[in-house]
């Protein structure tokens, strides 16, 4: 909760109003006026003088300076009883003193005393004294809370999480898949532990490391697993902490943070998600923001400035390398990068043996088939593979995970959950050729990865699925490659215009007609695969900070635009014209899947191929 006056407000409103009470009660003068109000009876003056006449009257008591009196009395007319009567005096009535003492009558005075001023004085000092107290411990108790009201003053101060011997429960052993950059940071918690192998040979530690990749490859992880091995003072912070609508606060907390740094050292500061607050300076349109910069100035500063930092080593995460300012990438301040690439084969079947030591598998279920199945999967990308097969075991009842429910899980993972399967129609049957033809004109291309499935079970968005394994190796992509996916993405349109003709051809391959455009556009344009010759026609230098696209301009003329769009024209026809003389020739074979896929909704890959090699010849795969 963040102090503000409507706080502020809530808080003294009980005060005030226990205030103003106190007040009226404790401090309003008592006054003679109050000892009258002791009797309600009252009498006249003038059959106050009866009464002394007739001797009925023991006790006079004087108040208000003469004004009032309360008398004393018994007779007949109020039941023979003594009681007080309360009698309003004249102003002038000498005579009234010497009746009383001629009767013998008892006689008091009581002088006023005048406390007014001092009781008002003390009442106005009382309510403002009471409110500033309560301010000022609501203030104090604020500044000393960690999680109330008490962050608006301190909002300066570092919001690093410190700990002597961070017990992250994680250590390199629970690390798989990134052995190299790995190793990088066990080079440095040996040096933490033992300093003198390096120092003997003249060796100096870096200052910070750079760990750069896509979402979910395990940098955070890798982080905790330092903290866990170090046993050294451990700070741990996000990048976007840094950062308030305060000017000069993000600065401030760097500060604080490296100061205490350098009380701990040597140390271990983690900064997660950097590109929040080390983004290059002056970029934007309109300028950058200052606040920022300043932040990011403070930390160049303090990592690698006049003083220096000597024991502190900075370990830092991000996925936008290149958004961040030069400055801060040079050596002295992150003197190394590390990747940390989506695992190959070998790190996705460690990171599935870390992940399954706690999940029950079956014994025949191997892990090196799972990691076969999920080339281009992260680290967080099979953990929750395992996760949502070990939900899917749960929910069937079953004891251990099984093959079903781990392609279950990729599947749900990929496509999205899985919908109720069609009713057998004219929609059903059209879907069915359009996947058919995916999977038979990949499967008949030597360049296209074999199919893995197939099957008219909705998913997401769409109605049937074709799956594909994709090869291991996805940096180098020949061009008989890329045509060969063209064909492939054309399959579906080209089976659904042989069968059921030009005018009944659907919507269904809207999707894959853009992936065919963008891979014939990238041939063109990106690859130097066409007839304009080896040339990058893309901005590969578009600026990140004006937003997608609009960075992108292009630098050629028209003349070549125009050529463009004819040699990405000529390559979508060219393959088209290719897809439909596949589908003619095997019409027969298409018929044949059709009906099998509609009855069984699923085909795997190894049976839809040994299908296909009942009738022709099906291609070795490279």
């Amino acid at each position: 909760m963040k102090l503000s006056w409507k706080n502020i407000l809530l808080w003294s409103l009980p005060i005030i109003v226990i205030s103003f009470f106190l007040w009226q009660v404790v401090f309003t003068p008592v006054t003679n006026e109050n000892k009258t109000s002791l009797t309600n009876s009252r009498m006249t003056y003038g059959r106050f003088l009866e009464y002394i006449e007739m001797g009925w009257v023991k006790k006079v008591d004087i108040y208000d300076n003469g004004h009032t009196a309360v008398i004393e009395a018994i007779g007949p007319e109020i039941g023979n009883r003594i009681q007080k009567i309360r009698v309003e005096l004249p102003a002038s009535a000498p005579e009234l003193i010497i009746k009383l003492k001629k009767n013998h009558i008892d006689l008091n005075a009581h002088p006023t005393k005048n406390n007014t001023a001092l009781w008002s004085l003390l009442g106005n000092l009382f309510f403002p004294l009471l409110l500033v107290t309560s301010l000022a411990l609501l203030f104090r108790r604020s500044n000393n809370a960690t999680g109330g009201p008490g962050q608006a003053m301190s909002f300066g101060k570092s919001k690093a999480l410190f700990q002597i011997e961070a017990k992250t429960g994680i250590v390199f052993d629970d690390v798989a898949g990134i052995d190299e950059a790995k190793e990088e940071f066990e080079e440095i918690v040996t040096f933490l532990k033992k300093p003198e192998y390096f120092t003997a040979v003249g060796a100096k530690i870096p200052k910070g490391v750079l760990l750069v990749g896509p979402p979910g490859t395990g940098k955070t992880l890798l982080a905790k697993a330092i903290a866990g091995e170090a046993n050294v003072p451990f700070f741990s912070i996000s990048g976007s902490e840094f950062v308030e609508m305060f000017v000069g606060v993000g600065a401030s907390r760097v500060r604080d943070l490296f100061k205490k740094a350098k009380e701990n050292a040597p140390c271990i500061i983690f900064i997660d998600e950097i590109d929040a607050v080390g983004r290059q300076r002056g970029t934007g349109i309109g300028g950058g923001n200052d606040e920022r910069e300043q932040t990011l100035n403070q930390l160049l500063t303090e990592m690698d400035g006049f003083e220096g930092n000597t024991g502190i080593i900075v370990v830092a995460a991000t996925n936008r390398a290149d958004i961040l300012d030069s400055a801060l990438l040079r050596p002295g301040r992150f003197d190394r990068q590390v990747n940390v690439d989506i695992p190959d084969f070998k790190g996705r079947l460690a990171i599935l043996n870390v992940h399954a030591k706690n999940k029950k598998i079956d014994i025949n279920l191997s892990l090196s088939i799972i990691a076969r199945r999920t080339p281009g999967f992260s680290g967080a990308d099979l953990a929750n593979l395992l996760n949502e097969a070990a939900i899917l075991t749960a929910r069937e009842r079953k004891n251990q995970i099984t093959l079903q429910e781990i392609d279950k899980a990729i599947d749900r993972i990929i496509a999205g959950m899985e919908g109720t399967a069609l009713i057998d129609s004219k929609s059903k049957r059209l879907i069915a050729y359009h996947e058919v033809g995916h999977a038979i004109v990949g499967t008949l291309l030597k360049d296209h990865e074999n199919v893995q499935k197939v099957t008219l079970i909705p998913r997401g968005q769409a109605r049937g699925l074709t799956w594909f394994t994709p090869s291991e190796d996805q940096s180098l992509i020949s061009r008989s490659q890329i045509k060969a996916r063209i064909m492939g993405a054309l399959g579906g349109r080209a089976a659904e215009e042989i069968v059921f003709g030009e005018s009944e051809i659907t919507t269904g391959a809207s999707n894959d007609l853009q992936q065919v455009t963008s891979m014939a556009r990238q041939m063109v344009t990106k690859f130097g695969m066409s007839n304009i010759g080896p040339m990058s026609l893309e901005n590969e230098e578009s600026n990140p900070f004006l937003g997608r696209g609009m960075g992108n301009t292009s630098e050629y003329s028209d003349e070549i635009a125009i050529k463009i769009d004819t040699q990405i024209k000529e390559i979508v026809d060219e393959c088209h014209i290719k897809t439909i003389d596949i589908i003619k020739t095997n019409r027969v074979i298409i018929d044949k899947l059709v009906d099998i896929l509609i009855e069984k909704e699923t085909i795997d890959g190894s049976e839809f191929i040994s299908i296909i090699k009942q009738y022709t010849k099906v291609p070795q795969k490279i």
